[in-house]
């Protein structure tokens, strides 16, 4: 097997804002290979959105960067970039890997090892992208997984559903756990959070993550009359908003929930770190998750956690959450109620937390991952 001393990313997907865990991914993976392998030369394919934004990271000087003519927001150029545009650059650059991030990997790579990464294939249970980008994934999707040389997961529970929904053998594909940020890299900026975000006075009961329907929020929603708590708690929802954001809101009206739900669009690192700051408690309900980083990014600032017990959730969370059936208003109802009215439970789980969070660690995902391009470059 020849020596690894050249990988390209594929992030002709990316968008800033838009990319969620998948823009996360890349903006922590590509500093941590950097200084896990030494002399490594890094490439990256970008479409013009996504290169000011990339660019602009404290690592971008290691990296070359190759633009290729199409905008992020346009799927079917960037599809047609992604799937025909990067073999043509890397059979001019030669890289010994390339690895896609974005779920869709070119069919023919021929003068190098094609990693693919699935983050998960959540998109072929439930609704979280428009129906034409569906249906694209749920055809290029399985064809990329097919056709690369190894396929990469975040958790066991994303690797035991890819196999079986796609039908790819185990084998195959590799498990790199994500990592997290412990804090202190962002400073919350002066002032305070509530009046700058207009949060409503009570408790914080924060939750992070998109609004869509498979993340569970509507019964997260309709649990907040059932938390029994003095004073009443606020539930501060946020994330990317879609379309679903209207139906939440709605459910809120209904209840007369609208000054105990606080929604907010997509915050910047700082305000987020200000939120977790100002948080009493985090809670995750969603019906599936391929990993579930903000559980851990609770955990490392201290954030007593409660959360869904189902798909990755309880290999992520391990002892240091309180867990939920997320498919049971009631159970999601008390267990955020327990953690606001027993200090001594939330002391324990805060100290769990910590212990747990450093367990994870974006150093260990580069490595791991670049066990996965060796094993590529071997098949």
């Amino acid at each position: 097997m020849s020596e690894l001393r050249s990988v390209a990313f594929n992030l002709v997907f990316l968008v800033p804002k838009v990319g969620g865990g998948s823009e996360r991914y890349a903006h922590e993976l590509i500093p941590a290979m950097l200084a896990a392998r030494p002399g490594l030369r890094v490439s990256a394919y970008v479409n013009k959105d996504a290169d000011a934004a990339l660019r602009s990271q404290p690592w971008a000087g290691e990296v070359e960067w190759v633009r290729l003519p199409v905008r992020g927001l346009s799927r079917p150029w960037r599809l047609l970039a992604e799937l025909a545009g990067v073999p043509a650059v890397a059979a001019r650059r030669r890289p010994d890997v390339v690895h896609s991030l974005g779920s869709v990997a070119p069919p023919l790579l021929p003068r190098a090892a094609n990693v693919l990464t699935l983050l998960d294939v959540i998109w072929m249970h439930h609704e979280t992208m428009s129906r034409i980008s569906t249906l694209s994934m749920r055809v290029l999707g399985p064809l990329s997984a097919r056709r690369a040389d190894r396929v990469i997961t975040i958790s066991e529970a994303a690797r035991e559903d890819i196999a079986q929904t796609l039908g790819i053998g185990r084998e195959k594909i590799d498990v790199t756990h994500l990592g997290v940020d412990a804090g202190g890299r962002h400073t919350p900026p002066p002032g305070d959070v509530r009046e700058r975000l207009r949060i409503p006075a009570g408790p914080i009961v924060l939750s992070v993550g998109a609004k869509r329907p498979h993340k569970n929020l509507m019964r997260l929603i309709e649990a907040v009359p059932e938390i029994s708590a003095d004073p009443p708690p606020v539930l501060v929802l946020a994330g990317l908003s879609t379309p679903h954001e209207a139906e939440l809101r709605d459910r809120a009206r209904e209840l007369g929930l609208s000054e105990r739900v606080c929604f907010l669009d997509h915050v910047d690192e700082a305000d987020l770190e200000a939120l977790f700051a100002a948080a009493s408690c985090f809670v995750l309900p969603s019906l599936q998750e391929g990993f579930g980083l903000p559980v851990l990014e609770a955990m490392s600032r201290g954030v007593p956690v409660a959360s869904s017990n189902s798909s990755s959730l309880p290999e992520v969370a391990g002892d240091a959450a309180l867990m939920f059936d997320p498919t049971d208003t009631s159970a999601i109802a008390k267990a955020v109620e327990r953690l606001l009215n027993d200090g001594d439970l939330a002391r324990r789980l805060i100290d769990a937390g910590h212990a747990q969070a450093e367990r994870f660690t974006w150093r260990a995902t580069a490595e791991a991952t670049l066990a996965s391009y060796e094993r590529a470059m071997a098949a």
